[in-house]
């Protein structure tokens, strides 16, 4: 029985030239994964241009796959990101990016991060479930815990994204640009 899992490297600053020079390798291994990903791709700044970091969510057989696959990314092993998010995630819509229904392009896409604390919360999907492309709650490694929600989204703008999760029952939320990863 495979386990769900959400990854996130965050960039390094100053690691964009090497991430440009490991794009197709970065590719290549993430595209070995392509039967168990759920969702991919990388984050920006404000700008909407330089790269922050790269979200992959993945459908592996153990905790142990999960950190093979996080740390024998090329990009990591080169030294392009300054660290990693691996959490046990629940696929909530039971989907993947590739049935979202807003397709690859068009809108504003945003991940949202809530790093929890206190009683689970925003386990029920959110009403507009139609603009969710991934969504789920972050868990401890035995699965037991909740530890946050991460959601990737079409929205208007950062503040309508952030507004997917309850605002005071989280250490943290944070909204990142995202876009669709993976060869166009």
């Amino acid at each position: 029985m495979a386990m769900e899992f959400f990854c996130y490297h965050r960039d390094r600053p100053g690691s964009l030239a090497l991430r440009e020079e490991l794009l197709e390798t970065h590719w290549s291994y993430v595209d070995r994964y392509a039967k168990e990903l759920i969702a991919r791709g990388p984050t920006f700044a404000a700008d909407g241009e330089t790269p922050t970091g790269s979200v992959h969510i993945v459908d592996l057989p153990d905790p142990a796959a999960a950190r093979a696959f996080v740390f024998d990314e090329p990009n990591y092993r080169a030294g392009a990101y300054r660290d990693v998010l691996l959490r046990r995630w629940r696929n909530v819509l039971g989907r993947t990016m590739w049935e979202f229904p807003g397709g690859r392009t068009g809108g504003n896409r945003y991940l949202v991060l809530g790093l929890g604390e206190g009683p689970a919360a925003d386990l029920a999907l959110p009403l507009d479930r139609d603009e969710l492309v991934a969504y789920g709650p972050l868990l401890s490694d035995d699965g037991d815990t909740w530890l946050g929600t991460a959601a990737l989204l079409r929205a208007p703008d950062p503040d309508t994204a952030r507004a997917v999760l309850t605002p005071d029952r989280y250490a943290d939320i944070e909204v990142h640009d995202w876009e669709f990863g993976g060869r166009r």
